[in-house]
């Protein structure tokens, strides 16, 4: 009993560490972007300042809330659009016995493996022949393509849990493939969605590469390019860039701490069967 207690309290102990290591730099962003910018300084880093100024965050909230919005135009639907179309894959390869549906389903899965700077180019040129070059219109669908493998897989493994005499009644009293993917499928696949909702927006929100490069207007780029653009050429000012990036963590954050518990019960959901 005296060593169960010892090995609870280590445990506790190295989970607290870790978490401390991992908190460290959310305080000093936070600290830095809490003073005044003549106070900003890397030997005063460590230290939560004295006196309080907001200045860093009016300021960012000002030069990034038009690039805000455009993180929320191009994510919420990009997320919407690829949970849905991979909900759709998944209830095909999961309930759909064809053929040459593994190959196909491999095909598709092997898109998470292609890296994005392979293609750049050949996609830039492809987004400039069709005219959409350079949009948030463009962002959105890249995105919804290259979310297709990861939702695809992850509604394919939830719906192998549900019991195919579901999809046989259904079938029974003739509904089709849509009719059974909205009635049957569709109304038990919450948790599945939730997990496909959450990794989309995380990825979407906090992607980079395909945002400074598809989006090259600055009035069509996302937060995550504007953050990047507060650094200044000469002088920065980091209680700004601070409360900039903690500004554009904030959405995810909050995603995480509100929908956190059912992203884990998503995940968990079917792993067990009866």
């Amino acid at each position: 009993m005296k060593t169960s207690k010892i090995s609870q309290v280590l445990t506790y102990l190295i989970l607290f560490i870790v978490a401390g290591i991992f908190l460290v730099p959310f305080y000093i962003a936070l600290a830095a972007s809490l003073r005044p910018f003549t106070e900003v300084s890397v030997s005063r880093m460590w230290e939560f300042p004295s006196k309080t100024s907001f200045e860093g965050f009016i300021q960012a909230f000002k030069k990034l809330s038009p690039n805000i919005l455009n993180s929320f135009v191009l994510t919420v639907p990009a997320t919407i659009i690829s949970s849905f179309i991979g909900s759709i894959n998944g209830y095909a390869f999961s309930k759909l016995k064809f053929r040459y549906s593994n190959v196909f389903f491999a095909l598709i899965l092997f898109g998470m493996f292609i890296p994005y700077q392979s293609i750049i180019f050949p996609l830039i040129r492809f987004l400039q022949s069709i005219g959409i070059y350079g949009s948030i219109t463009a962002l959105i669908m890249v995105h919804v393509i290259y979310g297709i493998p990861i939702t695809t897989l992850i509604f394919r493994n939830y719906y192998d849990e549900i019991p195919n005499e579901l999809i046989e009644a259904s079938s029974i009293d003739g509904a089709g493939f849509m009719d059974t993917y909205a009635r049957v499928l569709l109304p038990i696949s919450v948790p599945g969605f939730v997990v496909v909702a959450i990794w989309q927006f995380t990825n979407i929100w906090n992607e980079f590469l395909f945002a400074v490069t598809v989006t090259n207007n600055p009035s069509q780029q996302p937060i995550t390019v504007a953050l990047v653009n507060l650094a200044g050429s000469q002088v920065v000012q980091w209680n700004v860039q601070m409360a900039g990036a903690l500004i554009a963590a904030l959405p995810t954050l909050l995603v995480y701490i509100f929908l956190g518990k059912y992203f884990i019960k998503g995940l968990l959901a079917g792993s067990v069967k009866g």
